[in-house]
């Protein structure tokens, strides 16, 4: 077990002896405190600010401040013990107002695209890193296009030395597609390496066909192949990392806004206001 399993274990272990602290003080305060749940609201939304934060922090990461790791950790674990306020704070029953409905649609989203956040940014990297070099998102089309203009080259270079154009047209009709443009996303998000086997068995069942020349030019392109599935896992992985953020920050804005009008709406016809 690494140093940094046993630090997680930690980090849940303190979430877990904390969580259970506080279900056992909300039990004991709630039926004499009735005004609880506005001490458990001002928290949670406190917390929310605070994780919010995050986002800022990575935006400058010359200030300062704690160290961008840390910050995660708190991110991630505070948004866990926000969502057991939460439930707290609603005394675990689903809600039955338009407003209170919608705020709780969107706390769970944030809370379940932020676990799925979590999980991604813990798997990806490692995922990515046993593919070799890294390669730059933005890079990606530039390097697709080199791996796709020597696919071509050798394809067409055979036809002439070797007087067959059977690599050639099984290029032209099965290989020149996938090396057109990015391929295969699911799989590459689940880890599969299916359809690259698939494509390099059939480069494996055209070689008894195939001329010496045409021969040594397919080892080639099997070559490309594997480099060209590397460049779509980087590819995958990337832009599943950069469209999560796409999801999670929005549903957070959104649930903000809806939370500082559910806060007006309560303290406006409840009483608090007074």
């Amino acid at each position: 077990m690494t140093a940094r399993h046993v630090r997680t274990l930690l980090l849940f272990a303190g979430l877990a002896v904390a969580a259970d602290a506080l279900i056992i003080v909300h039990g004991k305060l709630a039926p004499n405190y009735p005004l609880l749940a506005y001490v458990t609201g001002w928290i949670v939304l406190g917390l929310c600010l605070y994780l919010t934060a995050f986002n800022a922090r990575k935006k400058i990461p010359f200030l300062p401040f704690v160290g961008a790791r840390h910050w995660l950790n708190v991110h991630i674990y505070g948004g866990l013990l926000a969502a057991v306020i939460c439930i707290l704070h609603v005394r675990a029953r689903w809600p039955s107002g338009g407003l209170q409905l919608w705020l709780c649609w969107l706390f769970i989203a944030v809370t379940w695209s932020g676990i799925f956040g979590w999980w991604l940014s813990r798997a990806m990297p490692g995922r990515l890193s046993t593919l070799g070099g890294e390669v730059i998102y933005e890079r990606v089309p530039l390097v697709l296009r080199r791996l796709r203009d020597r696919a071509e080259a050798i394809s067409v270079a055979t036809v002439e030395p070797a007087g067959a154009a059977t690599l050639a047209e099984f290029y032209t009709h099965e290989l020149s597609p996938h090396f057109a443009a990015p391929a295969d996303f699911w799989a590459h998000v689940t880890g599969s390496r299916r359809p690259l086997k698939v494509k390099l068995q059939r480069l494996t069942d055209r070689r008894r066909y195939l001329t010496t020349i045409e021969l040594k030019a397919a080892d080639e392109l099997a070559d490309l192949l594997r480099q060209k599935d590397q460049l779509d896992a980087q590819r995958a992985g990337q832009l599943l990392l950069k469209a999560w953020l796409f999801v999670h920050i929005p549903l957070t804005y959104a649930m903000l806004i809806f939370t500082a009008v559910h806060v007006v709406v309560v303290y406006a016809f409840s009483g608090g206001a007074r």
